[in-house]
Formats: structure tokens, C-alpha cells, sequence
């Protein structure tokens, strides 16, 4: 099931304390992207974010599953809506990615 684009723009506006938020459609559902580092997706209406030791010790509650069949387990985030919470969040967890890499040039 794909997610409602009006939730996965709320998921965006509330996250946008940590930077330049944005989602991009991905095999039916989003990635979901800060300062164009991909922190995690959004899914079946949910949001997920990539497990790292910085975002974990934030976690209000630690449940981690695959956000689609076949993926790693990512933490499901189910407090949407503190902003303040999730931009925390989102910054812990981009600050342990590592930085996207260069789009290649076409020639």
C-alpha cells in the first residue's frame, strides 16, 4: 500500500528543524532525504529511519523491522508529531551517514 502524499508531507514539514527536508517517490513509497542524505523512508504510512548508535539513545520507543519485505530493519518512529523530537532525531541519525555521493556528470 502506497502512503498518503499528505501525511509524507506532514512527516516533511515536521522534520524540517534538522534541514532541508525533502521525499522523493521511491518503488511506490518515499525516501526521505535531509540535506540530501537519505535517513530513511517513508512506507505503508509510516516513518522509518536507518539504526544508528547516535539516533538510538533518543528513541521514545525502540521498535526496529523492516519498513518493506526483503529490507534491514530500520526504527519505526510512531511520535509524529513533535517536531522538535523528530528534527533531533533526524539530525542524530544524518550525522552518523555518511555524505552523499557526487551525481556522476552525463557526457
Amino acid at each position: 500500500m502506497a502512503s498518503n502524499p499528505d501525511l509524507v508531507q506532514f512527516i516533511v514539514d515536521q522534520c524540517s528543524g534538522a534541514g532541508d527536508i525533502s521525499a522523493r517517490k521511491m518503488f511506490g513509497d518515499y525516501g526521505i532525504y535531509c540535506d540530501g542524505k537519505i535517513f530513511g523512508l517513508i512506507c505503508d504510512n509510516a516513518l522509518y529511519l536507518k539504526p544508528t548508535e547516535a539516533g538510538h539513545p533518543l528513541l521514545r520507543s525502540e521498535v526496529l523491522r523492516p519498513p518493506y519485505p526483503g529490507a534491514k530493519p530500520h526504527f519505526l518512529i510512531e511520535d509524529l508529531d513533535n517536531s522538535d523530537y523528530l528534527a533531533a532525531l533526524v539530525r542524530a541519525t544524518c550525522s552518523e551517514l555518511p555524505a552523499p555521493k557526487p551525481s556522476k556528470s552525463k557526457k
